[in-house]
C-alpha cells in the first residue's frame, strides 16, 4: 500500500507540473515553492535568507557577503523538504580572499591584471536538505569556484560527494581539534508589514564546525590555447580534503514563511 500511495503521488506532481502558475505579486521571491498543483503535500513555503557569516573550507575561508537565499518549502506531516525547478539556492558570488594567486600559489599570474585575479565562490545545493522536523538542519553543498582564466568546472564538494553542512542553533559536538560553538535561535515569527500573511523570524545564527570538506575537483587553468589542470595546487593551497573537525560554518539567517494558498492563489 506504502508503494502504491507513493507511485499515485508522483503521478499527481507530475500531472499538477504542467499546470503551475508563476507565484503571484507580491510574492515572487517565494517562487521555488511548489504550488499544491506540484505537490498536494506541500504545507509551506519558505524562503530562508542568509545574511552573513562564513564558510570554511580546509584552510581558506569564504565570506558571506552578499546574502544567499534558500527557497522551497516543506511537506506535511514528514517536513520533508520540497521545490520545483526554481527551488534550492540562488546563486550568487561571494568574492574570496586571495584570490587566484591565493588559489593556486602561482605568482606569476599577476600578470593577468587585477580583474582577472578576483575569484568568487558560488554555493550550490548539491542534494535533498533534510526534514525540518529532525533538527539540525541538514544542507548538502557544493562551491563552485569561479574565475575568467578558470574552467567552469572547478568545483569543492559535488553531488555525488557533497559538503554536508548540520546547522544548529544549539551548541555543537565536534571532533578535535575544533571546539564547541553556539548558534543562536531567531526571533519569534511576526507578520511583515507589508505582506501580513508572510510570517518572519529574525537575527538567527547557524553553526556548524564537526563537517569534513572533500578535495576540489575540475579545476583548471585555460590561458591562451593552454588548459592546465590544477586540482593538486587548489587542494595544497586550501588544505583540502579537510577532516571533520577543522572545518567551521558560521551562517546568520531570517526565515520567512506563507500559506501556499497565498503564493498561488
Amino acid at each position: 500500500m506504502a508503494t502504491a500511495g507513493a507511485a499515485l503521488a508522483s503521478l499527481a506532481m507530475l500531472a499538477g507540473a504542467a499546470n503551475a502558475a508563476p507565484p503571484a505579486a507580491p510574492y515572487e521571491d517565494f517562487a521555488g515553492c511548489p504550488s499544491l498543483a506540484e505537490n498536494p503535500f506541500v504545507a509551506s513555503c519558505l524562503k530562508f535568507e542568509f545574511t552573513g557569516g562564513h564558510i570554511s573550507l580546509g584552510k581558506r575561508d569564504v565570506p558571506v557577503t552578499n546574502p544567499i537565499v534558500l527557497r522551497g518549502g516543506f511537506e506535511q506531516n514528514t517536513g520533508n523538504w520540497a521545490q520545483n525547478s526554481e527551488g534550492g539556492i540562488v546563486p550568487v558570488k561571494q568574492v574570496v580572499p586571495g584570490g587566484l594567486i591565493g588559489m593556486t600559489g602561482l605568482s606569476w599570474l599577476d600578470s593577468l591584471g587585477e580583474k582577472a585575479l578576483k575569484l568568487y565562490a558560488v554555493v550550490e545545493l548539491a542534494g535533498q536538505p533534510g526534514s525540518l522536523f529532525e533538527p539540525p538542519e541538514t544542507l548538502p553543498v557544493k562551491v563552485h569556484l569561479e574565475n575568467p582564466v578558470l574552467g567552469k568546472g572547478c568545483y569543492v564538494g559535488s553531488s555525488k560527494s557533497p559538503i554536508l553542512l548540520h546547522l544548529t542553533t544549539g551548541t555543537t559536538s565536534p571532533p578535535s581539534p575544533n571546539k564547541p560553538i553556539s548558534g543562536k535561535e531567531a526571533s519569534e515569527f511576526t507578520p511583515e508589514a507589508e505582506r501580513p500573511e508572510v510570517l518572519t523570524a529574525s537575527d538567527g545564527t547557524y553553526v556548524d564546525n564537526s563537517y569534513s570538506v572533500p578535495a576540489a575537483s575540475g579545476c583548471q587553468l585555460e590561458v591562451g590555447p593552454y588548459q592546465v589542470p590544477i586540482d593538486e595546487l587548489v587542494n595544497t593551497a586550501y588544505g583540502l580534503p579537510a577532516a571533520a573537525g577543522t572545518n567551521e560554518t558560521i551562517l546568520d539567517f531570517n526565515l520567512s514563511i506563507v500559506s501556499p494558498e497565498v503564493v498561488y492563489p
